[in-house]
């Protein structure tokens, strides 16, 4: 079976017009230590051949590619034409998505910050009123009864709620949150291509809520992915430690 590769970088060369695809060059820097007695390893050119459609997609342009960074997910080939193939390996492209900047990033994760900062306040501010108006009422019903330890259970119960607004936020649904290095990937989903407009929107929608919008299935004993493959995509895009998700036997 042909070996899957993952790359990441930018565009080395101009992109390249062929009747039903597109093709460019991209390199990678070796290791910067290799074992005692061997020569260091040193840059990999790779020429990655996409299909238009799929280049399309992405909304990439001869222009933008130079500069946007982007991760390709294919495997590689010998039968291209050299004359079409300048770089050492051939790539064929099953996957290509726009990673997000790294300015932006950071912009996004301080504006994540800030509003997380804002909802844990707005939490102890309604937490703090609560215990407030909680201490007065025992006064009152002091007051008009003989046996106020009957009203306990009630109040207790009051200062319980408002804790829960104060757990991690994750998407409805979740049982479990695991590592996201844990989930093993099986071979049928590498083979797909989610469609890179939908990953984009889940992408927009974790930058802005901080979550995914759904938990990842997988197998209990294994962590074998069994559904959620673009979220899986999504987390890896955006460096996720750990993921929220469903077991197959609880769907």
């Amino acid at each position: 079976m042909p070996h899957k590769m993952t790359l990441t970088g930018s565009a080395t060369g101009p992109l390249r017009e062929y009747d039903r695809y597109v093709a460019f060059d991209m390199r990678e820097k070796g290791s910067p230590s290799a074992p005692k007695g061997l020569k260091k390893s040193t840059f990999i050119s790779y020429t990655v051949f996409v299909a238009k459609k799929a280049f399309n997609k992405t909304g990439l342009t001869k222009k933008s590619i130079m500069h946007e960074k982007i991760l390709v997910q294919g495997e590689p080939t010998l039968d291209i034409p050299i004359d079409e193939c300048p770089g050492e390996i051939g790539v064929i492209c099953f996957q290509i998505t726009v990673l997000p900047n790294k300015n932006d990033k950071e912009a996004n994760d301080s504006n994540d910050k800030k509003e997380a900062k804002k909802e844990v306040s707005k939490a102890q501010e309604e937490v703090a009123a609560t215990n407030q108006k909680e201490k007065q009422e025992p006064v009152a019903k002091e007051a008009k009864t003989v046996h106020p330890d009957v009203k306990q259970t009630p109040v207790q119960e009051k200062k319980a709620a408002p804790q829960k607004k104060q757990q991690p936020i994750q998407p409805k649904g979740t049982k479990d949150v695991v590592s996201f290095d844990d989930i093993i990937v099986p071979e049928a989903f590498l083979k797909t291509r989610p469609n890179p407009v939908k990953t984009e929107e889940v992408i927009e929608f974790v930058k802005r809520t901080g979550h995914l919008d759904k938990p990842l299935t997988i197998e209990k004993e294994t962590k074998v992915l069994k559904d959620g493959y673009r979220r899986y995509i999504v987390a890896k895009t955006l460096k996720m430690d750990n993921v929220p998700v469903v077991y197959d036997h609880q769907k």
